[in-house]
């Protein structure tokens, strides 16, 4: 009943979340453990929004704006897709890179660990989504999960500050000063939790499960709630880890760190712990990312087919168009192995930031026009000024402060 809504969280909470967790945890404590929450409200909104749709037309938002704003949409889309999936595909091959290394430290050099390592990830979740179809992928990301949300909730567990610490965090709001730095770093925990494009393919998810009829919202809407809670679990499990250990650093090496820094407080036990958990987070994402983006070009690609007239091509794992995606994604990312990758982390974030605004803004319109989604789907004033908190927040990240997104 659950499953799609878990594998969007399984994807979205990745390394960076994780790391983004443990930093404002650091700076800021247990104080904006709200945002956490609110982070993972304004994503619900807008993945709530396409299922609606999704349900209400048959079409994937990506159909639905070509039909009605013609094929501009997928050659402004395509290069997009092309950047986003390059820079993403790099960082995630890393991140899975460096945490191995810290569990594995069989080499002396750590780009050497962090280069073997990290095209050994993505071979291995290439075969998983290549041979194992849709139910394997499921299932594996189950598992992934389920280690991430033992090891991550249990070490926040052992350092738990107290319930009504806790409680306040989540119910008061309020933004510390930290040298000035309290705002920005609240909103970047607001902005940073869940994924960006990779919600797009929660209806390709929707199809593999046939959920096809209006009927199905109320499963959907259960199934997203689900997963966007347990985002916000990982999210609050990761500010209060953060609050109890002081950490510096960025990225996928500042949870290595943390993982070192627990030694100390929790014992080996909490080191090796944490680390599971982090390689869990990891690996779930570059599994998520391999196996939910090809159906992005494999639709956009039945789309141009279509409109020139040529047989149906189906979007599917097994399709042609998806399987070549696949391959691209899997290994042209690995080139970025090769590189300093704290420039390239900083690009995908920020154009990640720039496109969940323009996401926000399709939902707002589509699912406006009843002629187009029906009164029973056509937002209310509830969804409109949830979708309208959304457009103004992710607008603000993307022209403002894209580094917080």
């Amino acid at each position: 009943m659950i499953g799609p809504g878990l594998l969007l969280a399984a994807t979205g909470v990745g390394s960076g979340d994780l790391a983004t967790g443990g930093i404002v945890g650091s700076l800021l404590g247990t104080a904006v453990l709200w945002a956490v929450l609110a982070g993972a409200l304004l994503k619900y909104v807008v993945t709530e929004g396409l299922a609606r749709w999704q349900l209400a037309t048959g079409e994937t938002l990506l159909e639905g704006a070509v039909r009605r704003l013609g094929p501009v949409v997928i050659w402004l889309f395509l290069p997009y897709l092309f950047f986003w999936s390059f820079f993403v595909g790099s960082a995630q091959v890393s991140a899975a890179g460096v945490t191995l290394h810290a569990i594995f430290p069989v080499f002396d050099d750590a780009r050497d660990g962090k280069i073997v390592f990290g095209i050994a990830t993505g071979l291995v979740a290439l075969a998983l989504v290549w041979f194992g179809g849709y139910r394997l992928f499921e299932r594996v990301m189950r598992a992934c999960i389920a280690v991430m949300f033992l090891t991550v909730v249990t070490t926040a567990a052992l350092l738990w500050p107290g319930a009504d610490e806790v409680l306040t965090g989540l119910f008061v709001p309020r933004i510390p000063d930290a040298g000035g730095e309290g705002l920005s770093w609240t909103i970047a925990l607001v902005g940073g939790i869940g994924g960006t494009l990779t919600v797009l393919c929660y209806g390709y998810w929707l199809r593999e499960e046939g959920r096809t009829s209006p009927a199905d919202l109320p499963i959907c809407r259960l199934d997203l709630a689900t997963g966007y809670l347990m985002t916000a679990i990982f999210g609050i499990a990761m500010v209060i880890v953060g609050s109890s250990i002081l950490v510096e650093g960025e990225g996928t090496e500042l949870l290595v760190r943390l993982a070192e820094r627990l030694e100390s407080v929790l014992g080996g036990f909490g080191k090796w712990l944490f680390l599971a958990g982090t390689f869990g987070a990891v690996f779930s994402s570059v599994l998520g990312v391999w196996q939910a983006v090809p159906y992005l070009f494999a639709d956009c690609w039945a789309l141009l087919e279509r409109r020139r007239g040529a047989a149906p091509v189906a979007v599917d794992t097994t399709s042609k168009p998806y399987r070549i995606y696949l391959l691209l994604l899997a290994i042209v990312p690995m080139l970025g192995l090769f590189g300093s990758f704290r420039e390239v982390q900083k690009i995908y974030t920020v154009v990640g930031a720039w496109f969940f605004p323009l996401l926000a803004l399709a939902v707002l319109i589509f699912n406006g026009r009843e002629r187009w989604v029906g009164a029973r789907f056509r937002n209310g004033p509830v969804s409109i000024a949830a979708l309208s908190a959304v457009l103004l927040f992710f607008s603000y990240l993307a022209f403002v402060d894209p580094g917080a997104g």
